[in-house]
């Protein structure tokens, strides 16, 4: 059964050099499905067909971006993606809004999210962030991506969902702003149970500083860590916490790791200032 594949976000965010490398990695690592009559050999190398939203606007010359002209457009890749019978359809389109990828119902939702802000202002106005996806990218890599993206895909694999009752390491921090210590941080503790908790200190100005309130802390984690870890860490807000008291043997324990020197030289002080807050 053809599988839909959705790579969405902002114009230049790099929808289509991540396209072509995830159909090329498809073709080359995939093996064909079995359609019966339609395509009744197997064992060979998987099929994958991809639409550009640029070729499709094209094809009907419509370049009508008013949301009922984008709302078309959805739908017209969505009857590409439907009447194509290949082992993966590939559509790659901004889909701004929820109601355009609720319309395409893709099997794989990839959001490239590279950059803050396109160069038409109507869509940077227009985009709402995705809630649900299965891939978050952040970086402009297509080749590194496509494969992380397409063993998933091929494999039918989908992110893992945090369980709430499996043993967890826990992070407490301000992470003002989160950064790459932080970072090596969490992948310490991921290694020793599959999963993390990231508790973060609701302290926005507290002694004169720490600028950043729980929404964009959140965000900055989310940014860094979804291309990889989604669905293995959760993020909370928790009071100010300044001290952790505990008496006898309580079932946890409390781990300090240590790092390289260049690892513990990271200071948010230093970027706060680097980016002109206190």
């Amino acid at each position: 059964m053809t599988q839909r594949i959705l790579i969405m976000g902002l114009p230049g965010s790099g929808k289509t050099y991540l396209a072509s490398a995830l159909k090329t990695y498809l073709e080359q690592h995939g093996t064909r499905a079995d359609y019966g009559e339609l395509l009744p050999t197997t064992g060979f190398a998987a099929t994958v067909t991809w639409f550009n939203a640029d070729d499709v606007r094209r094809k009907y010359n419509d370049w009508d971006f008013s949301k009922e002209g984008r709302i078309r457009q959805s739908l017209r890749m969505l009857e590409f993606a439907l009447t194509t019978v290949t082992d993966y359809v590939i559509c790659d389109f901004v889909a701004p809004i929820p109601e355009m990828r609720n319309n395409f119902k893709a099997d794989w939702t990839i959001w490239m999210d590279t950059i803050e802000s396109g160069r038409f202002e109507d869509t940077n106005q227009m985009f709402i962030p995705p809630e649900v996806y299965d891939f978050r990218i952040t970086e402009k890599n297509a080749e590194k991506w496509a494969e992380f993206v397409g063993t998933h895909i091929i494999d039918r694999r989908r992110r893992p969902e945090f369980d709430w009752q499996k043993e967890s390491a826990l992070l407490l921090g301000r992470y003002q702003p989160w950064h790459t210590g932080h970072r090596a941080l969490f992948e310490r503790a991921i290694v020793k149970s599959g999963q993390v908790i990231i508790q973060v200190r609701d302290c926005q100005g507290w002694n004169d500083s720490n600028p950043f309130e729980f929404e964009k802390v959140k965000s900055f984690i989310k940014r860094d860590l979804d291309p990889i870890y989604q669905g293995q860490y959760e993020i909370m807000l928790v009071p100010n916490i300044t001290e952790i008291v505990y008496g006898r043997d309580v079932g946890y324990k409390i781990t300090q790791e240590t790092f390289t020197d260049e690892i513990h030289a990271i200071s948010a002080t230093k970027i706060r200032k680097a980016m002109g807050l206190k």
